[in-house]
């Protein structure tokens, strides 16, 4: 099997072992050139002298952590899909997409993975994209105001770090963007057109106003906000619990802040899992933040253990189980 054929552009569920385990390679080589190059950046002998020095009764801790975080979402997934009038996904289902999503078998970034797999459990594609969409909107809903709300401490306490360009931003941005998104939804039967930008826009909306509907049926869908509010508090968890492995106890909201900016796109928009991206992106934020570069970057490594590699069988198992899903579908 040569390279061409390895790295032709198929859908993920169209792709052999082969395929598969060359895009795990290309991660593990864009997370650890991501990670070499910061080591250089922070000082090779800094960074071996801070992993000489590993607390290691916190990797247990960040490891559940981060189970706490992807149950949050499984249950948050749910949600989102029967919404509406949507399909009731089980556990396993739902547990499995949650997987296949977060994994680093797909190029196009994990929001892919619920979009085929929403319309294999039977929804339209219209239906689906919005859902998916949906679900980005509560990842930010939640993820959003918590940054806006660290800012606003850090700035009321007159703290250097982060600096300004760090804290102002999230705590103005933030509430603007929250008004202009529910003002727009007063338009959203003025978009009109289903081609081009207009529908991508109206997709948009709609998936705002999703979000209003489950905000305003909380004794029915709040397990949506719930389950979201564990993903984020159990992954920040995890990166929390990665410092104090390696001696470094963050302020909270300052670890908020570095966190929501090193991820200003949600780790299922990133292709490949992230591999690379969120390595150099958070490392550098959380150093931004106050944080010695050299804690920095072993512990978003450890993070990343649990966040990434870890996870790499169970997204292995759920890719097979959307594939055998869809293959029902098509048939059906």
């Amino acid at each position: 099997m040569n390279l061409r054929r390895l790295l032709r552009p198929l859908p993920h569920l169209e792709r052999d072992p082969a395929q598969h385990a060359l895009l795990v390679l290309i991660s593990a080589g864009l997370a650890l050139g991501a990670a070499i190059g910061i080591a250089w950046a922070a000082g090779f002998t800094r960074v071996l002298h801070q992993l000489h020095h590993v607390d290691p009764i916190w990797l247990p801790v960040a490891f559940g952590m981060e189970i706490a975080a992807y149950f949050g979402y499984v249950v948050a997934y749910r949600e989102v899909a029967r919404a509406e009038g949507g399909p009731r996904l089980g556990i396993g289902r739902a547990g499995a997409i949650v997987a296949a999503g977060f994994g680093v078998f797909v190029i196009r970034g994990g929001f892919v993975v619920d979009r085929h797999a929403l319309e294999a459990a039977g929804l339209e594609p219209r239906q689906a994209r919005v859902r998916v969409l949906g679900l980005g909107a509560l990842e930010y809903a939640i993820l959003a105001p918590a940054a806006a709300l660290a800012a606003v401490i850090i700035l009321a306490r007159g703290s250097t770090h982060p600096s300004l360009g760090f804290t102002l931003p999230w705590a103005i941005a933030v509430p603007l963007g929250f008004v202009a998104a529910f003002a727009a939804l007063g338009y959203r039967h003025r978009v009109g057109d289903e081609r081009g930008w207009r529908a991508a826009l109206q997709h948009a909306l709609d998936a705002v106003n999703m979000l209003r509907n489950l905000a305003s049926q909380g004794a029915e869908h709040g397990g949506a906000f719930i389950g979201t509010t564990l993903y984020w508090a159990g992954d920040v968890g995890c990166l929390w619990a990665s410092l104090r492995a390696f001696h470094e106890s963050p302020d909270l909201p300052a670890l908020i802040i570095g966190y929501a900016t090193g991820y200003a796109l949600t780790r299922r928009t990133l292709p490949l899992g992230g591999a690379g991206s969120v390595e150099a992106l958070v490392s550098f934020a959380l150093a931004w933040t106050g944080i010695p570069l050299a804690k920095a970057v072993l512990a978003v490594c450890a993070y990343r253990i649990f966040n990434l590699w870890l996870p790499l069988l169970p997204a292995a198992i759920g890719l097979r189980h959307l594939k055998r899903w869809g293959e029902q579908a098509a048939r059906a």
